[in-house]
């Protein structure tokens, strides 16, 4: 805390940070289980209920065989979905899911927008701890210590990218300068711990 970290999860109760999309409350198959956020058994996706702007954000993550998750940021409200607005960092066990043997959307990546290097992922049932750091429109991407992606939202590249995606059709789609973390519910049971973040200063130019 003196650093500035904030906690957004304590190991014991989730509903003072986290509520569902569009919903005041947490969802009933969210639940907290030995020191974990799990999703059990559906409810949708979940939301912060502060929204960030610059910031350094920590989550360990671990995933059922065969599972799908995500974490969001920068994720707005006005749609009828947070992947309408929000990039998603993707969750996955690589070696079972179909998603696996797409670099694209495999684990680690931003989805369907740029693929990691290598494959730092953990086996399915082993803890992964992510990093996201955003700083204006800079996002960088961790997983288990090792860079996943780095871009500019907003550059030529990234309108590039999302041009040719499934996200063109989204005209908010990466386009608001702050908002809320998610974590997506996409059917299969994932586990979080150790979710923290810590607002950056905005920065200034040399």
């Amino acid at each position: 805390a003196s650093k500035g970290w904030q906690l957004l999860f304590d190991g014991t109760q989730a509903s003072p940070w986290w509520r569902g999309f569009k919903k005041r409350g947490l969802p009933a198959g969210w639940i907290v289980e030995n020191g974990m956020l799990v999703r059990a058994q559906g409810g949708g996706d979940i939301i912060t209920r502060s929204q960030f702007d610059d910031f350094d954000f920590y989550v360990d993550w671990m995933v059922a065989p065969g599972g799908n998750s995500g974490i969001f940021f920068n994720g707005l409200e006005d749609g009828n979905a947070i992947y309408e607005t929000a990039p998603e960092m993707q969750i996955l066990d690589n070696l079972r899911h179909s998603d696996g043997a797409t670099a694209l959307q495999s684990a680690g990546s931003n989805y369907a927008l740029h693929a990691p290097q290598v494959d730092s992922s953990r086996v399915a049932g082993e803890w992964n701890r992510v990093r996201i750091r955003v700083e204006g429109d800079h996002v960088q991407q961790w997983l288990n210590g090792v860079k996943m992606a780095d871009y500019v939202i907003g550059s030529e590249d990234w309108k590039r990218r999302v041009a040719g995606s499934k996200f063109a059709g989204m005209p908010r789609y990466g386009t608001a300068p702050m908002g809320h973390i998610g974590l997506q519910d996409h059917g299969d049971r994932v586990s979080f711990r150790n979710i923290r973040i810590r607002p950056l200063a905005p920065s200034t130019d040399p």
